[in-house]
């Protein structure tokens, strides 16, 4: 890890004055690797999903696992949309002229070394590598012991896409080692990580939390809310509350608790409760949810605080908007949070008082990710207010510093 570490910090240094035609011909080749060699990145693949059925993986992490064909398009495509974006390195803003005569402004830069720890996803791989390549840093990639297959054939695809582009073959190093001890060195790692962003289930990230030197940029829960006020389109509210369950469910983004204000609830529920139970959803409702609709499991306290990422839904009525709010303000995760409204100044309220790093106006929550931003991709989420909030981009993998422009200037 030491290693990995000195090598992380020499490959920073060339990257963060690397041209931004070098980091893109580098995506634009890891992209076209990855398609060339899509049988192996399969069969490596296939690997760790046999691995994971006999190790008793259930279906939700075995999706997140899963690296088929129309994913590894999706991720060279990922790749190919970052090589298309403004290379934030070296942005100048706010240059102004001081009464000294001197010009104050910032210019952006990278963190310089990222260390990112994953569990389960493989895509992950190539979406840190190319988001942090593109933003000028290097990286140390520890994916987790199940995708430890199909994320070192996708770094073999990496290291060859940088060696074509004339870049340090070391700016992405991926841990070869399933030994969770390299977990805690990095952590430990501060004379060469400057950040580090975990993805993965809360257990690993309250780990990462509570072990780091480093700083961290993170989200420990994704429980996600839709609120369908008594002044929804009863049509968009079903659309948009079934996509954010159902769209996919082992995912951050999800809704995971549905808000329905008591007065629209007899027009909404019963048709969205019919289609949640035609796609295998369980409901869990409070007690005025669970006289509206037959066969809904009463609730519990703790279903609101529970991150499902499963076919699972919480449900729960509420008098209008203020009592809305207040759910939010005691059980939000600060992920996604979504209204369905055609109220205008209710929805500008809910824009505004909602505490979260994405909060939605009649849109499913499953739109909260980078791709979808327009950020190519995301490294991750992130409900931290200082630094970097929501999905993490480019510009989260960089940051400010002030420069001066003089002519001889001194101060007197």
């Amino acid at each position: 890890m030491q290693t990995l570490g000195e090598r992380a910090v020499q490959a920073a240094r060339l990257m963060g004055k690397a041209e931004t035609h070098a980091k893109n011909r580098a995506l634009l080749n890891i992209a076209e690797a990855l398609e060339q060699n899509q049988s192996t990145l399969i069969d490596e693949n296939r690997n760790d999903l046999e691995a994971g059925k006999r190790s008793g993986l259930d279906d939700v992490l075995l999706d997140r696992l899963d690296l088929k064909a129309s994913r590894i398009q999706a991720i060279a495509a990922g790749l190919r949309a970052i090589a298309e974006l403004a290379d934030p390195v070296g942005e100048i803003t706010g240059l102004a002229y001081r009464p000294s005569g001197i010009q104050v402004g910032r210019m952006r830069v990278p963190l310089g070394v990222i260390g990112m720890i994953y569990e389960s996803r493989p895509n992950v791989t190539a979406d840190a590598a190319a988001l942090c390549l593109k933003s000028g840093n290097a990286c140390i990639l520890r994916g987790g012991s199940e995708a430890m297959h199909s994320n070192q054939a996708i770094a073999a695809c990496i290291r060859d896409g940088l060696a074509r582009a004339g870049l340090p073959p070391h700016a992405v190093q991926v841990v070869e080692t399933t030994d969770r001890a390299a977990v805690g060195e990095l952590l430990r790692m501060e004379r060469y990580v400057d950040i580090i962003i975990p993805r993965g289930g809360k257990s690993l990230i309250q780990r990462i939390v509570e072990e780091s030197r480093i700083p961290v940029i993170k989200h420990l829960d994704g429980v996600c809310h839709v609120y369908i006020d008594d002044r929804a389109d009863i049509d968009k509210a079903i659309a948009i509350a079934f996509n954010a369950k159902t769209q996919r469910y082992g995912v951050c983004n999800a809704m995971e608790t549905l808000l329905v204000a008591t007065r629209i609830a007899p027009a909404v529920l019963p048709r969205l409760a019919e289609k949640y139970r035609a796609a295998g959803v369980e409901l869990r409702g409070c007690e005025k949810t669970c006289e509206l609709l037959s066969g809904c499991r009463p609730a519990t306290d703790a279903d609101w605080d529970t991150e499902y990422l499963a076919p699972v839904l919480s449900i729960r009525l509420v008098s209008g908007l203020e009592e809305a709010l207040d759910h939010l303000h005691k059980h939000s995760s600060r992920h996604t949070d979504s209204i369905v409204t055609e109220d205008y100044t209710r929805a500008r309220r809910f824009l505004r008082e909602v505490d979260s790093s994405s909060v939605m106006v009649n849109a499913s929550t499953r739109f909260a990710d980078g791709y979808e931003y327009g950020l190519g991709a995301e490294i991750g989420i992130s409900t931290n207010k200082l630094h970097a909030r929501g999905p993490v981009g480019l510009e989260g993998l960089t940051t400010q510093k002030y420069i001066v422009l003089g002519d001889g200037h001194i101060r007197g």
